[in-house]
């Protein structure tokens, strides 16, 4: 399957993403937290997207290619917003994870006009500073430069002790991959989650909404994805769906997490 790099300039930030599929409809994806780009991931990612690509032709976003000292997760999906009307980009549907869900629930708040349906993947409606402790440990690796223990540390929090044990090699791999500008913006990227806060806008969100999460989470805490249902629970376009033993990167890890996604858009 081919995949397009591409950038997009607007509002006097560039933003890259990557496209795949050959589908009709738009899908959207805003991927988590991560210690690297994700254009790094793009041929892996459409590998695990297939099965969406004949229905769906599928965006996936990096963050601003130029990060501000300061950018909070409200001015990165403000950032997102303005590259997917950029690109013609309307009534999409819109898969979140992770800090990607938080940034979608922004959007959709904000923006109601260019989310058509939206899946929020382990994430939450703010981050208080009992959530936020996780960031705070990557965050201090990331400041004392070792790439290895924050690659290592960030695998253990989001992945089930099998898949973490599995995947060690790789991860000690990819830490010594990482550059001092990588992690610079890593910092700011998790600093950019500290203090958000939509719980008390989700009842502006208008589109249909699958909140996908886990009962283990460790880094937005087991009870996030309960309180988003908490809130939108009275209506019919709502859906709820919990797993047990995936941990945070369910969106990875579960073998029918895309299947999951693809029938709530077609329904």
């Amino acid at each position: 399957m081919d995949v397009i790099r591409d950038r997009v300039e607007t509002g006097g930030f560039a933003m890259e993403y990557f496209r795949f599929g050959e589908g009709d409809r738009k899908l959207v994806i805003l991927p988590g937290l991560s210690v690297q780009s994700v254009m790094n991931a793009a041929e892996a990612v459409a590998a695990a997207y297939a099965g969406l690509a004949e229905e769906f032709t599928i965006y996936v976003f990096d963050r601003r290619a130029q990060l501000p000292p300061v950018y909070s997760v409200e001015d990165m999906a403000r950032d997102t917003a303005a590259a997917m009307e950029a690109l013609g980009l309307r009534s999409v549907c819109l898969f979140g994870a992770s800090q990607g869900g938080m940034m979608a629930q922004v959007i959709a708040i904000e923006h109601p006009e260019l989310v058509g349906k939206m899946v929020l993947g382990s994430t939450s409606p703010h981050m208080r500073p009992e959530q936020y402790r996780v960031a705070e440990q990557w965050i201090r690796l990331a400041e004392a430069g070792d790439g290895v223990a924050l690659y290592l540390d960030f695998g253990r929090e989001i992945y089930p002790p099998a898949v973490f044990e599995a995947s060690r090699d790789l991860l000690v791999s990819a830490g010594e991959t990482v550059t001092k500008e990588e992690l610079a913006r890593f910092i700011i990227l998790a600093r950019g989650m500290e203090g958000f806060d939509v719980s008390d806008r989700l009842d502006q969100i208008a589109c249909p909404v699958l909140a996908i999460g886990v009962y283990e989470d460790e880094v937005v805490d087991d009870d996030a994805t309960l309180e988003i249902a908490e809130k939108l629970d009275h209506r019919p376009d709502f859906r709820l769906y919990l797993y047990v033993g995936y941990g945070h990167a369910a969106f990875d890890t579960a073998p029918d997490y895309r299947e999951r996604i693809l029938r709530f858009f077609r329904g």
